[in-house]
């Protein structure tokens, strides 16, 4: 019953997503048909139309997410897919405009259907967040909660995990959390949906993957470095014999090239096209205190080497650097909105120009970090293979307490399947950072960590 009740689900989210993309198509005809007699009949404007809509829609869906209910909370499936549907109307609102031939029609698209162009991103607003809503509300009424426990070592590994955990509180009921020596473990396991797994010892892992996946359980692993190896790795026959082949090559001499040219042409015209903020905030900084404009800072790039970063000076002068929160006295007044708009890293196209950073690449860390960090954790001087990024999985999906394990295993994902494609929608998936907030978020109350159930004396062997 608990199979047809999910099918039956997933069944209906399918229904609700065409029924979502034909409405916004549809509704983007009506609006811009009042002004534009090639889309109330078949035509040429409406076939070219139609057909711009559903490409740019599903380049777009591709780039930013697609309608992932059951699995993502609302916000951020709004986020993603407003963001898709508004860029989408945009374009597909000049290719229209292109589309004009009329003098008269040009100058009437021009003049009067900016105002049908707010107006439909508005529409489609509302469109797609009653949609989601709609979606993970039946979803939800449909199926409950997964059955899961926790799989982990010690306590003091929970804090990254609990957060994640707990909000997804619809999706998951955590009803154990165990040490992964326990006699009983495989009992335990039995009675669950899922199964998390974190930060146990490979050996042991895969006696309990095995475990899960005999018995049609779930499963949720951490990854080590040597998953993303494998993960990443081709399936490949020798003559008869299966293998899992992993070249450790890096970048081609071509992938640097085209991401060389890409890194100037894009930080040359973002220069240019933002050079009146970089005006504004000069004088705003100046005016709050006097100080210097720019903030610069030692960082580490690829093979280790120190360049100097540039940012908008946000702080105050002479006081202590380091991880600032959002009512951190030592912001300026200037620099409070800096931060919040993330205009304060606009200098970064300078260091992408000449050279010191890419578009796309690991967040260039202080050396202090890359010191402390890789004395804890040798594999993380993995990530700089490749010139640090402007943005990047981490930057996008990382927050500042995101611990430097999972970053390592973020950049090293990037690293190990780069392609110039990725680069592309990591850059426009940049756009979704503007939408979140500060993610300083720390844990609070002993509430919001689970404890580790007690290992009985009889440990499995």
């Amino acid at each position: 019953m608990g199979a047809f009740k999910k099918s039956f689900a997933n069944f209906m989210i399918y229904v609700l997503k065409m029924m979502m993309y034909f409405t916004l198509l549809a509704s983007f005809i009506l609006v811009f048909g009042t002004k534009n007699i090639g889309l109330t009949r078949p035509s040429r404007t409406l076939g070219t139309t139609v057909l711009t809509y559903v490409i740019v829609i599903l380049l777009m869906v591709a780039i930013y997410g697609k309608y992932d209910i059951g699995r993502r909370k609302n916000k951020p499936i709004i986020y993603s897919l407003g963001l898709a549907v508004a860029l989408t109307d945009i374009i597909t609102y000049f290719e229209l405009m292109i589309m004009s031939t009329l003098e008269a029609d040009v100058s009437a698209f021009r003049l009067m259907h900016i105002g049908e162009l707010l107006g439909i991103l508005g529409l489609h607003t509302l469109i797609v967040v009653g949609f989601v809503s709609f979606g993970n509300w039946m979803y939800f009424k449909l199926i409950p909660p997964e059955k899961c426990c926790v799989i982990t070592t010690k306590e003091s590994n929970l804090e990254q995990i609990t957060r994640s955990i707990k909000k997804y509180q619809k999706q998951y009921d955590v009803q154990r959390v165990v040490d992964y020596r326990r006699s009983d473990l495989e009992d335990i396991i039995s009675k669950m949906d899922t199964v998390f797994l974190y930060d146990v010892p490979i050996s042991e892992r895969t006696d309990i993957v095995h475990y899960c996946y005999e018995h049609l359980i779930n499963i949720y692993i951490s990854p080590e470095v040597t998953d993303v190896v494998e993960n990443l790795a081709e399936y490949y026959l020798l003559d008869d014999v299966s293998m899992l082949n992993f070249n450790v090559e890096g970048l081609t001499l071509e992938q640097r090239f085209f991401k060389r040219a890409f890194d100037i042409v894009v930080s040359a015209l973002a220069i240019l096209v933002s050079s009146p903020i970089w005006l504004i905030a000069s004088v705003a900084i100046k005016l709050d205190d006097g100080g210097p404009v720019f903030f610069k800072q030692q960082r580490a790039t690829r093979d280790g080497k120190v360049f100097k970063v540039y940012k908008f000076r946000t702080m105050k002068q002479n006081v202590e650097n380091r991880s600032a929160t959002a009512d951190d006295d030592r912001i300026t007044k200037a620099g409070h909105l800096l931060r919040k708009t993330r205009m304060d890293e606009l200098p970064q196209f300078l260091n992408i120009f000449l050279g010191d950073m890419s578009f796309v690449g690991p967040r260039p860390e202080m050396l202090e970090n890359v010191y402390s960090y890789t004395e804890a954790l040798p594999e993380f001087e993995y990530r700089l293979r490749v010139k640090a990024g402007l943005t990047g999985y981490a930057q996008i999906a990382g927050k500042y307490n995101t611990t430097p394990k999972d970053k390592l295993i973020m950049d090293m994902m990037y690293i190990e399947r780069y392609s110039f494609w990725n680069d592309i929608k990591l850059c426009f998936q940049t756009l979704i950072v503007l939408f979140k907030s500060d993610s300083t978020e720390g844990f609070q109350s002993r509430d919001d960590v689970f404890v580790v159930e007690e290992t009985p004396i009889e440990v499995r062997k």
